[in-house]
């Protein structure tokens, strides 16, 4: 069985990278202010002066600072790669053993090991932007109040669009893991006939069974596509609410302060920056909504708090293809018995 501890030891090994990713967010964060900053003086500074210098002056700190801030973000991403590549590496070695331990047991053996994979799928996460949302998140409520600033009805729209996407992530959370988790059963169900046959290929060729392990294969295939397609389907619908919503939350942003603007009580160099900073706001949300979820949901849970031989009642099912002259190992779901007369799948 694997201990937590093992896997806060594999985290607390590369504490000092993610401290360093976190210290790159926090100028990667306030450097993001640069664009509307930028809006706010070239509306309200520029326009109304129509000084070309200023323009000049304020466009090259402009460029120096996305420059800056590129440079922060490829830093940070770099290490962050470097992190998942310390943790699977000390995972490596202990999962493996896991797997070959597991592999003494009969009633083990015939569960497919994803345990590497698994491994291999977190450090693939920690290399994606996506796992910089939680390092951007906390950043949000310093965008929302800065909104404030410019007018209190902008920044209470921003707290409720952040709210509304916040409760669309959750829900989003809730409803789509189960089919989720159920099409990666499928898939790796799918996968562990596949391999089966390949080792059994001896048999199947010398019996003519190419045919019949053929439908079998396929007819597992088909499941787990289908049940990927399914989940694809629900899960895009979240997907495309979260973005469309953002959107029109960001037009709706410009619509107010257009109106503020008309009343005299904001100017227009606040209503693009408003808008501006919304989005950047909200975009660590629906960062965390779209990606991170299939990401870490793809990847099956594991038995491993169950004695050998109790089966889950999803788990993947191996079957061994033998002859008449062997003694089968697995047989079918539902079978109890094995038939020396006839092959088992």
């Amino acid at each position: 069985m694997f201990k937590i501890s093992k896997l806060t030891q594999a985290r607390k090994q590369g504490s000092s990278l993610l401290f360093s990713v976190g210290l790159f967010s926090i100028f990667v964060n306030i450097l993001m202010l640069t664009g509307p900053i930028f809006m706010l003086q070239v509306y309200d500074r520029v326009l109304s002066s129509r000084s070309l210098e200023t323009l000049t002056a304020l466009f090259i700190l402009v460029v120096l600072l996305y420059a800056f801030m590129g440079f922060l973000d490829y830093a940070r991403g770099r290490v962050m790669a470097r992190f998942g590549a310390r943790f699977q590496s000390y995972l490596d070695e202990a999962v493996f053993q896991v797997t070959i331990k597991n592999a003494i047991v009969e009633s083990d053996r015939a569960k497919p090991s994803n345990g590497l994979r698994d491994i291999e799928a977190i450090q693939a996460l920690l290399s994606t932007p996506t796992a910089f949302a939680i390092f951007d998140i906390p950043w949000t409520p310093l965008f929302i109040g800065a909104i404030f600033v410019f007018h209190p009805l902008l920044g209470w729209m921003a707290v409720a669009g952040g709210v509304f996407l916040l409760s669309i992530t959750t829900l989003n959370q809730l409803t789509t893991k189960r089919k989720v988790l159920d099409a990666a059963i499928k898939s790796a169900q799918s996968h562990a006939f596949a391999e089966n046959a390949r080792q059994s290929a001896e048999v199947i060729h010398a019996q003519g069974m190419q045919s019949v392990i053929t439908k079998r294969w396929k007819q597992n295939r088909d499941a787990s596509l289908e049940a990927s397609i399914h989940s694809s389907d629900f899960t895009g619908i979240f997907s495309a609410l979260t973005k469309s919503f953002r959107l029109l939350l960001q037009s709706a942003m410009l619509a107010v302060g257009a109106y503020l603007v008309l009343k005299n009580e904001l100017t227009p160099g606040a209503m693009i920056a408003g808008s501006i900073l919304l989005g950047r706001a909200l975009a660590p949300i629906e960062m965390a909504n779209g990606g991170a979820r299939q990401k870490w949901l793809g990847i099956p849970k594991h038995n491993s708090g169950k004695q050998p031989g109790n089966r889950p009642e999803n788990a993947p099912r191996k079957t061994k293809i033998t002859s008449d002259h062997q003694k089968p190992q697995y047989c079918a779901a539902g079978r109890t018995q094995a038939h020396p007369d006839r092959y088992k799948f």
